[in-house]
């Protein structure tokens, strides 16, 4: 009890820090629009869903999933057409961390794609998780 008091600082960061992986754990369980990799997987063999790489052009040569559709996040409303095409089949959105793909998903959800599901921690956790990458131009 004596060490709480002299050092409570650090007991309430721990206890910061401990509610802060808790809310983000719970966050994540509940959002069925994030996929895993081997989620991801799954979704590409068993429903021929489409891989849209949202990263920008240097990122996307430096290697992305094999036959992704490089669509910068910056022109994803200029290309709606060639979106429009997909609308009936699930997308799969991804980037480098996650991030970017989280907001391009939320922008083909407003141009009407139902089925938007965006790659949890992008294409280094792809890359983590052991699965494969291209370096091909399309």
């Amino acid at each position: 009890m004596e060490f709480l008091q002299q050092n409570w600082y650090w007991a309430a960061l721990a206890v910061a820090s401990g509610a802060f992986l808790l809310i983000e754990t719970l966050r994540q369980r509940g959002d069925s629009s994030s996929l895993s990799p081997v989620q991801a997987t799954l979704m590409i063999n068993r429903e021929d869903a489409v891989i849209i790489d949202v990263r920008e052009q240097n990122e996307f040569l430096s290697g992305h999933i094999p036959n992704a559709r490089h669509i910068p996040f910056a022109a994803l409303e200029k290309r709606s057409a060639e979106i429009e095409k997909l609308k009936q089949q699930p997308i799969i959105v991804c980037c480098a961390s996650g991030a970017r793909s989280n907001a391009a998903a939320a922008t083909l959800r407003k141009l009407g794609c139902d089925k938007v599901f965006n790659l949890q921690g992008g294409i280094a956790s792809w890359q983590q998780a052991g699965q494969p990458v291209s370096r091909k131009r399309k």
